[in-house]
């Protein structure tokens, strides 16, 4: 499956409305469209539909609680500090700027690479 390309562009316009003077980089990965802010993935439109939000390891447990959102698994592991948001949970644009807002911010909290 294809990224969402009008999931990408709204995640493009809410990076905008909060990033400014830092160079956010637009990259395919994973099968989708990652931005990336300090060379660290922030969040993601995913291959599989809705997104990726990268957050602090710490923060996993309470965030997989809220609607939509769950522990990424990759090659069959459940990743700490890697999340999947079902598109349902992100239709609305607060809703979507909370989840962009988290990703960046950790990927803020990052030394740049």
């Amino acid at each position: 499956m294809a990224y969402d390309e009008r999931l990408a562009a709204r995640i493009r316009e809410s990076v905008s409305d909060v990033v400014t003077g830092e160079p956010v980089e637009e990259k395919k990965m994973f099968g989708g469209l990652a931005f990336l802010l300090g060379g660290h993935m922030a969040v993601a439109a995913s291959g599989q539909g809705g997104l990726m939000v990268r957050c602090a390891p710490e923060d996993t447990d309470a965030l997989i609680g809220e609607p939509g959102a769950s522990r990424m698994e990759m090659r069959g592991r459940a990743m700490d500090g890697w999340l999947r948001v079902s598109a349902e949970a992100v239709e609305g644009e607060p809703d979507l700027e909370r989840w962009v807002g988290r990703g960046l911010a950790y990927a803020r909290s990052l030394p740049p690479k």
